[in-house]
């Protein structure tokens, strides 16, 4: 489906890329990940055309449909199942030329067309996709004008769901979406029917939804089958491997070293000095692969325990319009090690009671009990728009320490994770990782008695999610957490609040249970939908559903070859690697001659083996893309 050839791109002097090769097989669903800044939307953008190379070449099969998540919200009058629906550029001009067709032969085919790919069930697969990502069937009526751009940003996404392009590029797509939207978009991911590339950071939906990753590290692209966990996996056992060989090599070198520094004065040793000599030069160092520290995330202590409960409510209403509150009669009690996690489609109300307990927002009715000097940190991804742009770190350290000397100013930006000169980096010259980072440093600043974070790793990589759930996890004061990543919740909180209807209470159950709430839901509500969006009431669901299932029957052959030619891959792979480490050592044919040349046997026979496998792999992937074709 994709190929990358000694790809190589420059951005504004920097390398982002330089020879890097790759091939994705058709019917992938690939997790793109790597560090923040390492290029990966740059790689969209050489892959879409937007951006050309300095070096290699990108090849997409021929006739192939390219789509990626527009990089601006549609805005116009109308419906959003309309918006939807245009997406699908043939389907719309098939139907628009039916209309005006006249002759009895191209309308004979227009709906031929029309029929093969599945016209008159659109409005319902439409219906569905809007109802996964949070709307219900009233709302996809209305006018698209009427969202918000965080909503609008959701139809863009379901209208390139809905057009199932040959190649799927999605960049942070659960950006956009809350936990409840983020299960669903997984979930459909997961069985997505053509090639798709996600850039992510949500754990798991790159152990759940994709079946490969490729990694973008030091300019080079590598290919791995399996989920995250399984890539993280292989990986250490790679750089455990890179380690051993450089080891190996070093010491090979440092012998030959000695042995020419010995003797190249010598008339009976130089030819020997000179032939290692030359084996020096052809020895090209191998750097083993280390992962990059990441600065950990300190949150302060609480100076102090406080008296539980820390916050009471009891009977509580709150909203922003007089006589019409958003949550109702909220009884509700918050201790010292509380680890709660607020659930609930946005808009139903999980900001405002957040807003509610930091004390944003007062009471409409009702009482709210605080303990006695009560320290809440907040930390909202809209705070980072109150950041000062031409200030530096330091500024906004200096601030919160307007007495202290300059050495504690900057041992505290330190803390926060900008040691040394990096404190006087300008706001503005931030990332969006760095200004989260210090916006939670100056938000839990204080050493506060109870930290609130609503939606806290939308600019964060994986890595920094990482240092973020220790963080949290050593921090020893209450936490309430409001986040689409669900493996952030599942490592840091002990509690579900659901909130929903008006109201807020204890879920009973895990997050497990309520992922299959979810889907049961929006299902439910996307098949309540069809008989408004499919004016047949769905008629031709049951033959899609025929073809789909002979499909797929169809294809699992070629699926088990493809899965049976990884196994034996990653078998022979591991193979070579420990012939290469013992054929390294560089005393290994002149001490045991006769090893020496089984294990060179044994090494040429497997790099057989695996071209072989590697060419069986290439053919079953081949018929797989034709049969998707």
């Amino acid at each position: 489906m994709l190929i990358i050839e000694d790809l190589s791109v420059r951005i504004a002097g920097r390398l982002l890329l330089e020879n890097a090769s790759v091939r994705v097989p058709a019917g992938s669903r690939v997790g793109l990940v790597g560090r923040n800044g390492t290029g990966k939307s740059t790689l969209f953008n050489v892959i879409t055309g937007d951006l050309g190379a300095e070096h290699g070449s990108i090849t997409i099969r021929p006739r192939a449909t390219l789509g990626r998540l527009a990089q601006e919200a549609p805005n116009g009058p109308e419906p959003l199942v309309d918006v939807v629906l245009m997406a699908d550029r043939e389907r719309a001009a098939l139907l628009s030329e039916a209309d005006t067709a006249t002759d009895p032969d191209r309308i004979a085919e227009i709906h031929t067309r029309l029929a093969d790919i599945g016209a008159h069930s659109a409005p319902a697969r439409a219906a569905a996709i809007l109802s996964g990502l949070g709307f219900s069937a009233q709302d996809q009526q209305r006018p698209c004008t009427e969202f918000s751009g965080g909503w609008r940003m959701r139809v863009a996404l379901a209208a390139v769901l809905f057009a199932e392009p040959d190649l799927l590029l999605l960049d942070e797509p659960t950006n956009y979406l809350d936990l409840e939207g983020t299960l669903w978009l997984e979930d459909h991911l997961a069985r997505y029917p053509r090639t798709v590339i996600v850039i992510s950071h949500d754990r798991d939906l790159l152990d759940n939804a994709v079946d490969s990753i490729l990694h973008l590290e030091n300019s080079k692209l590598t290919f791995y089958r399996g989920g995250y966990s399984s890539f993280e996996k292989q990986r250490r056992e790679r750089q455990i491997l890179d380690q051993k060989f450089a080891r190996k090599q070093e010491a090979q070198r440092k012998h030959l070293q000695a042995f020419v520094d010995r003797f190249r004065a010598k008339a009976s040793k130089a030819s020997q000095a000179q032939s290692r000599l030359k084996m020096l030069e052809k020895m090209e160092p191998t750097s083993a692969s280390i992962a990059d520290d990441v600065l950990p995330i300190v949150i302060p202590k609480p100076d102090k325990l406080l008296s539980p409960p820390i916050v009471a409510l009891d009977g509580v209403d709150v909203g922003y319009e007089t006589g019409r509150p958003v949550l109702r009669d909220l009884s509700l009690r918050i201790d010292n090690d509380d680890r709660i996690a607020l659930l609930g489609s946005n808009g139903n109300g999980k900001s405002t009671l957040v807003k509610l307990l930091a004390g944003r927002l007062k009471p409409m009715k009702g009482q709210i009990t605080r303990a006695d000097k009560l320290k809440i940190a907040y930390f909202a991804q809209h705070q980072l728009d109150e950041l000062r742009p031409q200030e530096s770190v330091y500024d906004h350290v200096r601030t919160l320490m307007p007495d202290a000397p300059e050495m504690k100013v900057r041992a505290r930006a330190g803390q926060i994770g900008f040691s040394g000169d990096r404190a006087n980096t300008l706001v503005e010259k931030l990332s969006g990782g760095e200004k989260a980072r210090l916006m939670l440093g100056l938000a839990t600043f204080g050493g506060p008695n109870m930290v609130i974070l609503d939606e806290p790793t939308n600019h964060l990589d994986i890595d920094s999610r990482a240092a973020l759930i220790e963080a949290i996890n050593d921090y020893q004061g209450a936490v309430m957490l409001v986040s689409h990543d669900r493996y952030l919740l599942e490592a840091c909180v002990e509690r579900l609040w659901l909130v929903a209807n008006g109201g807020v209470a204890p879920f009973d159950g895990d997050l497990n249970d309520y992922q299959r709430r979810v889907l049961s839901d929006r299902r439910g509500n996307a098949k309540s939908g069809d008989k408004t969006a499919n004016g047949n009431g769905g008629v031709n669901k049951g033959d899609a559903r025929k073809a789909s299932a002979q499909k797929r029957s169809e294809l699992a052959a070629l699926r088990k070859r493809i899965a049976e030619a990884d196994a034996a891959t990653r078998k022979l792979s591991s193979e070579i690697e420990k012939l290469d480490l013992a054929l390294a050592d560089p005393n290994l044919f002149s001490s045991d001659p006769a090893k020496g040349a089984t294990l060179s046997k044994a090494r040429a026979e497997a790099g057989a083996k695996l071209a072989q496998v590697e060419q069986d792999w290439l053919e079953a992937s081949s018929a797989l893309e034709a049969a998707t074709a």
